[in-house]
């Protein structure tokens, strides 16, 4: 039995007209919109734990919102031992907001499972990781789109077995030495540099911090103390005390740099050997509140070129910026590596997003959108599409890039999207690129102050997006560093370009440190967005020789490409885990980015002619993968992922699997991207529906993660036992796959397990859409596609069959979504997706059986029920 622990509220607290609600345990939080909330307390929550906060959500039969995705909000302020917030830079499982430090948006009734708590109500869980040092937190539930009142009843905290760590967390600590650990900026001359962080220790007494403090001239040559409003001492320097008692372990350093002074050099150390002090986040890095874009901008709808004079005024400087011409440009090239060579066009047809061609107006409006697609929108408005076009008709593309900037003063988007961060760092580089061709080609001044005006205004936005650590964690902020970056390349004259320049290293270095750990693990699951890392790093270390930037950079990337190039299925194909834009043709994308270290033109196919054993792959994290390519059977692939579910609005696809024989894709994934799509299907693609994973009780999946406990060679084929806990801490799962070498058949199957009580599970198989499938039975299905057919026999090892569904299509209502699968953007294809039910008492396993004929369908059955899959079954 599992040993979660259920915690109840110490105390509870209400704001904006929330009160206890009718029954007891219940409370009633009104439709005021993010101020009425209720506040409930948990104590001793063990650290380093995965919980579940938990209540029965009962809404209002008039309440108009019912399928917004954002129906309300949970906040997590996440507290130490003496009652003081942490701030963390990054919780699994949750999401860094303003209200709260840390929370989850909750999905309308509409979006519910159908009768889970009875009519008018439903059963919410959260998943998170409790962080150390972190001994209680305080849930808000909080109003956001309601439109009637709601319930919360019976709130609960499930946390998992203290006596078991929490494994595969990507969560970095970042705990202080007396070894100083540096952070080098760019001081801005007569300007005072701001940094804003935490630190904690567990002797708030002994255990404080210190940050010493180092300048240094344009040569590099150190500036000796003292220096103004710091402290210096003969065995530290310039330092400054960090505190870590409660009321004043938040830290605020302004620093006043010394005239001469060009960089600073910060080092965050503990003052004794045995300190415990670390620092809870990456500090937030600002220049003074006048240089804000916000304060810059005022209330004014200023254009490019006004922009610019104020703030020349506000450095006391004049005239146009030079631009500098050949600033490489790296998310062009990373297009190019995904898209591969784009002719120059003088009068465009643009092609964005794999949407079809759309003539570009003479005069285009910027609000466009014909596809009724984000993707595309993104992409339209992040101009990308101007650096081609620049090749055939400078003086063309110059005019767009103006045209748009006058149609989009600062606060007044066309488009509210151009203001994503994809779209927002693309072209702040976009604009970095055409100043060069300004001063190579020498054009006039009205251009170049245009320009120049936007590209620093979107410099202004990305060092503030950068500093305040808002895309802390994700691609989206090695984007905006690479782009702010570009900006700074390009007009080394600004008055903080060297600024910028520094914090977008230090951004950098923070987004490959903290997306790819120095043992190869990926935080993010999506292989679409690791192989993108790992393109952006290969071309940042090209871009940047002889840096130690491009050192540590390429020490992380370099070593793990050819791994994740291993897992091409033989069509040239990544596994669809995670999120996975369409479009992509990934073997030309690895064949384009090993030829950047001078490999193979081509991706590497490691299989031989005629050979039909699973081709090896090299280790990746979260994932396990096996290939062959007959010419008698056709191609044949498997694929698993398994990575960390961390985000509360990521795809809830741990343990899916895709499965291909005989040159047919048999089952597939939901697939699709969650940041493109839009409503009910962007809800229904990141929901456990669109996988092929299997559920206890109605409790869909949530935060967790998973791990490969056993992989064992079997007589003929090999069985790989994966352990989550993903389902909460009251359940134990593990999903166990035989695969045959021949990758002719599978078994997939699932033990449960928890309380001595009734208990039911369900799981589900995406076959393609062009695969016809037709239930044979109570425990069988039959597919076909052409001439080739596949066998799909339920199995139960323990507890009882409920049958068998087959659901193709079935949209009517968002929260019931099923039978669909996303294969291109924007649109849901209508596919067979089979359902298989089971029910035991405190625990069940089974599965199916999927197998090309009833020779390969009595080989996999013979190796389940050998020995080594029973005791594999059992170590659960």
């Amino acid at each position: 039995m599992p040993g979660a622990i259920r915690l109840l509220p110490v105390s509870a607290h209400y704001a904006g007209g929330a009160a206890v609600g009718a029954r007891e345990a219940h409370h009633r939080v009104p439709a005021k919109n993010r101020w009425s909330r209720v506040v409930l307390t948990f104590h001793d929550v063990a650290p380093e734990t995965w919980c579940a906060f938990g209540f029965q959500l009962s809404w209002d039969p008039e309440e108009q919102a019912l399928a917004a995705p954002d129906f309300l909000q949970v906040g997590f302020d996440l507290l130490a031992a003496d009652g003081g917030s942490l701030d963390f830079d990054h919780v699994p499982g949750l999401t860094r907001t303003l209200l709260d430090p840390q929370s989850a948006w909750i999905a309308g009734p509409a979006y519910q499972p159908a009768g889970s708590e009875g009519a008018g109500a439903s059963l919410v869980r959260v998943g998170f990781l409790m962080p150390d040092p972190a001994r209680a937190v305080a849930v808000s539930v909080r109003s956001w789109r309601n439109t009637a009142p709601f319930e919360v009843g019976r709130p609960d905290l499930l946390q998992g077995d203290p006596a078991e760590a929490a494994r595969g967390t990507a969560r970095r600590r970042r705990r202080l030495t007396p070894q100083p650990d540096w952070l080098d900026l760019a001081t801005v001359p007569g300007r005072p540099l701001i940094l804003r962080g935490q630190v904690h220790g567990a002797r708030p007494e002994r255990d404080g911090a210190m940050v010493r403090v180092v300048y240094r001239d344009g040569e590099g040559a150190e500036l000796p103390p003292p220096y103004p409003d710091l402290v210096s001492t003969p065995d530290f320097g310039a330092v400054v005390n960090l505190t870590a008692k409660r009321h004043a372990r938040r830290f605020t350093l302004e620093l006043a740099p010394p005239p001469g002074a060009a960089r600073v050099a910060l080092g965050f150390a503990t003052w004794e050997a045995d300190g415990a002090a670390e620092l809870l986040g990456a500090p937030e890095i600002a220049l003074d509140d006048a240089l804000r874009l916000e304060s810059l901008c005022g209330d004014d709808l200023l254009d490019a070129g006004a922009f610019l004079d104020r703030l020349g005024r506000e450095f006391g400087a004049g005239g146009l910026p030079i631009p500098a011409a050949g600033v490489p440009l790296i998310l062009d090239r990373l297009r190019a590596l995904q898209q591969g060579p784009r002719p120059a066009v003088g009068a465009p047809e643009l092609r964005l997003a794999a949407a079809p061609a759309w003539p570009l107006p003479l005069t285009p409006t910027w609000s466009e959108d014909p596809f009724r697609s984000v993707a595309w929108r993104i992409e339209y408005q992040s101009l990308a599409w101007l650096l081609p076009l620049a090749e055939a008709d400078g003086h063309r593309a110059v005019a767009l890039a103006r045209a748009w900037s006058k149609a989009n003063p600062w606060g007044r988007p066309t488009d509210g999207l151009g203001l994503h961060p994809v779209a927002l760092a693309g072209r702040a580089e976009v604009l970095a690129g055409l100043l060069g061709r300004l001063n190579a080609e020498a054009l006039r001044a009205e251009p170049l102050r245009t320009l120049a005006g936007e590209a620093l205004r979107h410099g202004f936005a990305l060092a503030e997006i950068i500093g305040q650590n808002t895309l802390a964690r994700s691609l989206h902020l090695v984007h905006a560093a690479t782009a702010l970056l570009a900006v700074a390349r390009a007009l080394p004259q600004a008055p903080l370009s060297d600024f910028w320049g520094s914090l977008a290293r230090h951004a950098l270095r923070e987004g490959f440190a903290s997306l790819l750990d120095a043992d190869g693990a990926f935080a993010d699951p999506s292989l679409h967005q690791r192989l993108e890392l790992l393109s952006l790093g290969r071309l940042l270390a090209a871009a940047l020789p002889d840096e130690p930037l491009a050192e540590f950079i390429a020490g992380r990337v370099e070593p793990v490409i050819p791994a994740v190039t291993s897992l091409l299925d033989p069509g040239g194909r990544l596994p669809p885990f995670g999120d996975a834009p369409h479009g992509i043709d990934h073997a030309g994308w690895i064949g384009r980015l090993l030829a950047l270290g001078d490999r193979a033109l081509v991706a590497e196919r490691p299989l031989a002619a005629g050979r039909a054993s699973p081709a090896p792959t090299r280790p990746v994290s979260g994932v396990i993968a096996a290939r062959s390519d007959s010419p008698a059977r056709g191609f044949g692939h498997f694929a698993s992922g398994f990575a960390e579910q961390r985000h509360p609005h990521g795809h809830a696809d741990c343990t899916s699997f895709v499965f291909a024989a005989e040159g047919v894709r048999w089952i597939v994934e939901g697939g699709g991207s969650g940041q493109v799509e839009t409503g009910a299907a962007r809800q229904y693609l990141i929901s456990p529906r669109a996988h092929n994973v299997a559920w206890p009780d109605g409790r869909e999946p949530g935060a967790g993660t998973g791990r490969l406990a056993a992989s064992e060679r079997l007589d003929g084929g090999t069985a790989y036992a994966l352990d989550t806990n993903v389902h909460g801490p009251e359940y134990r799962h593990r999903r166990l796959f035989v695969v045959l070498d021949d990758l002719t058949a599978l078994a997939v199957l699932d033990r449960f397990e928890t309380a001595d009580r009734p208990l039911a599970a369900e799981g589900l198989l995406h076959l393609a859409p062009d695969v016809l499938v037709a239930l044979a039975g109570p425990r069988l299905v039959l597919a076909s596609r052409e001439r080739q057919r596949l066998r799909i026999a339920l199995r139960v090892l323990r507890g009882q069959s409920c049958g068998l569904d087959l659901v193709s299509g079935r949209n009517d209502r968002p929260g019931a979504l099923q039978g669909f699968v996303s294969w291109r953007p924007g649109a849901l294809q209508p596919a067979s997706t089979l359902r298989y039910a089971m029910t035991g008492q405190g625990s069940l396993c089974g599965g199916a059986l999927v197998a090309v004929d009833e020779g390969r369908e009595r080989a996999l059955a013979a190796l389940v029920a050998g020995d080594a899959v029973t005791r594999l079954l059992a170590e659960v």
